[in-house]
This record gives structure tokens, sequence and C-alpha cells, in this order.
């Protein structure tokens, strides 16, 4: 049976084996194993990616998220405003910088921050607005920024999954006060362990987050604040800075897959497909279709050797941690829609044209057979 995996992370290491064991051979050998030349470059290199001034590397994506906040001024007490519909560190990050999370829902087409909604949220107490650029699609900036000025509100970025991708002819990381980036293993640049890198133009936030990620200190043994240990390690900046300059190349096939996925099932009513505003280019670090029969048809999918996720099946205001919310179901009815449709295919640089159609071919085939059915059974009740 064919097997298509949902994420194939030995496809992208082998080409890169050698080049990657050379550079971790040479941290080992030097055994500068944290904040050394490797992290130190990959900053000015992933800066330069980004079109900003400056990236620091910490722990991880969580870490960055953190850090960016806590750099940015949000304090105990603070609001921040954010969406339902992300990976929970989003607003653990939130919480741990001492602030409380506000939601707005989402526009449905792009499964992104609704900016018509923000204003209706903020409050006195709110310090930031984190838009998130879920799967790799840029959140609708322009808008979102001009109702910050005009609160006097900081902008973080959540771009752990948008890795290169642009808004406006401007790469994600350097539009709004701050961003963080995460290169969990699975991420369009993912390291092989945990890493992350806080992105930004301005050089006061980015010399508080050189220091908080180091215990608060910018000189050892004198601590000015209280930070936490996330340096990031030489090891997982030696392998991001390989992995880097294949960067722009493998998102170009991430979005040539889009672009056959987008294609091939455009036909189908039951499949809406993800909506590129027009003024992007999202780098896909996931391809997710809202679908009719999502559970029925992630079934027959497995059955034909496809994997597919769900990212994510539980909004925010829904988790058990959120329950202090006090915010049920019906909150976000946009976002709680999406969480029950969405379905992510497989999605990697290293697929083949082969591998996307006979995805293509077999969800086809689940809803042509259901018209089927359904047209039988009308027949069968007129008769």
């Amino acid at each position: 049976m064919t097997k298509i995996k949902l994420v194939d992370l030995h496809s992208q290491y082998e080409p890169l084996k050698e080049e990657l064991l050379a550079e971790i051979s040479n941290v080992l050998e030097g055994m500068q194993l944290f904040l050394g030349e490797n992290t130190f470059r990959l900053e000015e290199e992933f800066a330069a990616f980004c079109q900003a001034r400056y990236a620091i590397g910490v722990g991880s994506g969580t870490d960055a998220l953190y850090l960016a906040m806590r750099a940015c001024g949000v304090v105990a007490g603070d609001e921040v405003i954010t969406v339902p519909n992300t990976f929970f560190a989003t607003v653990e990050a939130i919480v741990m910088a001492g602030a409380k999370p506000l939601f707005v829902d989402i526009d449905p087409g792009t499964n992104n921050m609704d900016p018509a909604l923000i204003e209706a949220a903020i409050t006195p107490r709110t310090r930031a607005i984190v838009p998130v650029h879920l799967y790799g699609q840029p959140a609708d900036m322009k808008p979102i920024l001009k109702i910050a000025r005009r609160h006097g509100l900081r902008v973080i970025e959540d771009a752990c999954q948008a890795h290169g991708a642009e808004y406006d002819g401007r790469r994600v990381g350097g539009i709004g006060d701050a961003a963080a980036f995460s290169f969990y293993c699975a991420k369009n640049l993912g390291a092989y362990g945990e890493a992350g890198m806080v992105v930004t133009n301005d050089r006061q936030v980015a010399t508080s987050v050189q220091m908080l990620r180091n215990h608060g200190s910018s000189e050892r043994y004198h601590h000015t604040a209280y930070g936490v240990n996330s340096r990031m390690d030489e090891i997982q900046a030696a392998v991001l800075r390989v992995k880097l300059r294949h960067l722009d190349e493998s998102n170009t096939r991430r979005r040539a897959w889009a672009f056959e996925y987008n294609r091939s099932l455009a036909e189908l009513p039951e499949v809406t497909l993800p909506e590129e505003l027009p003024y992007t280019q999202p780098v896909y670090h996931l391809f997710v279709i809202n679908v009719r029969q999502r559970d029925e048809l992630r079934d027959w999918l497995k059955d034909r050797g496809i994997e597919t996720g769900i990212h994510y099946p539980i909004p925010l205001h829904l988790q058990e941690a959120c329950a202090d919310l006090g915010l049920g179901p019906g909150s976000f009815p946009h976002a709680e829609a999406s969480a029950e449709q969405i379905l992510s295919l497989p999605m990697y640089p290293e697929l083949t044209i082969d591998q996307v159609s006979y995805v293509c071919q077999t969800i086809r085939d689940f809803y042509h057979q259901g018209r089927r059915q359904r047209s039988k059974r009308k027949v069968a009740l007129t008769s």
C-alpha cells in the first residue's frame, strides 16, 4: 500500500546529512556549546533573511513569544489580544508573562485574526496584540498595525509557522514591534531539538531579550532583571545555519504543492481551500482544508495509506486550562466551526507530484462515492 506521511523529516535529512554531521562535529570539537559563533552568525543571517535589524536566538518558540512580550513591556495585570485557533503556546506565553489573554474571532476565509473585531476587544488594560501567521499564511497586518498605533499597543507577530512568508512585499517578522519564530523539528526551518528566535527592528527590544534569555544578565554574575535560561545551543544553531541556506528553495516547493492541491481539489464543493490574501505570499507550513465529513474522510485516507492531521481540534477558549476565562461554546463561532472541519494534508518540500496527485484523487474518490450512494438512496426512495 502507498504510504504518504503528513511530514517526512527523514527525506529532508538525507540530502543534507554529510553537511549537517560535519557542522555538528565542528561544534563538538570546539566545545563552545552555547552562545558561540554559530548562534551569533545564525542571528545575523536570520535577521537578514527576515529583512529585520536584529534576531536573538532562544531556547524555543514558546520562549521567543514569552521573551518578546516581556521585552515589549507586557507585565502582570495587562491584557493581550490574540486568536483562539492556534497552538497552546501562544496563550501559554501570554499567561507566563503575567497577562490575561483576550480572544477575537477569525476570518473564516483565511483562518487568521479578523482585524474588524479587534477594537471591540480593547480595554484600558490591553497592552499588545499577537496576530498569528497560522499555517504559514500571513495575518492581515496593515489594519492590525493601524489599530495598534491608534491605541498605543505593541504588535508581536507569532511567526512560529511562517518562516519566509511575505506580506505586501515584506517578510513577516520585521513588520510588528517584535516577532517570535519556532524552530521545532517539523517547521519550515526546523532544528534537531528545541530552538527559537525573536526578531525585531527595535534595538531596545533586542537588548532586553538578549539579557532576559541569559538569566537577566548582560555581564556574567551581574543580573539586572529576573530572566530565564533560554540560550540557543550551538548544535541547533549549526544545524539551522545549514538548513537556512535551503529555506527559500524548500518554501518554493511547498508553494508548488499548494498550487497543485488547489488546482486538483477546486472542483469539489465539499472542500474549502485556503484563501490567500492578494498581497501575501504564504509558505504553507501546513496545507489545511475545511471539509464536510472530516472524520469519515480522514479514516478513508488513512485506510489508503495517507496520513493527515488536525491543527487544532480544540479552540483555546475551550481548553480545560483556560476555564478560568469563563468562555464557553459559542464565544467565537468561526473558530469553533473551523475546528470541526479542518484537515491538514501531507505537506513538505520532498513530496512528489505522484504523491500529491494520489492524495487529491483519493479525496475526490471519497466525495464522488458519497454522491453516488446518495443518488442511489434517492432513487430507491422515489421508486
